[in-house]
């Protein structure tokens, strides 16, 4: 998750208009969660914790979904 993390928080801001465009970012509602999540999160996660963050009930169908994502 830490790598996770890392790797989301250091997608880049839209380049300039004369610059070629990086790899666009899903604009879906539960990306953009998982992002705020992983900005909020002071310490690395687990998928029990992101699921409680997400409002996801915590069974083993969810945690294992979001660990392998």
């Amino acid at each position: 998750m830490r790598i996770t993390r890392k790797t989301l928080l250091s997608i880049p801001a839209p380049a300039a208009a004369d610059e070629p465009s990086g790899p666009d970012v899903p604009d879906h509602p539960a990306y953009q969660q998982f992002l705020a999540v992983f900005a909020d999160a002071a310490t690395p996660l687990r998928g029990r914790d992101l699921c409680r963050a997400l409002d996801l009930p915590i069974v083993p169908k969810n945690t294992e979904d979001i660990r392998s994502s």
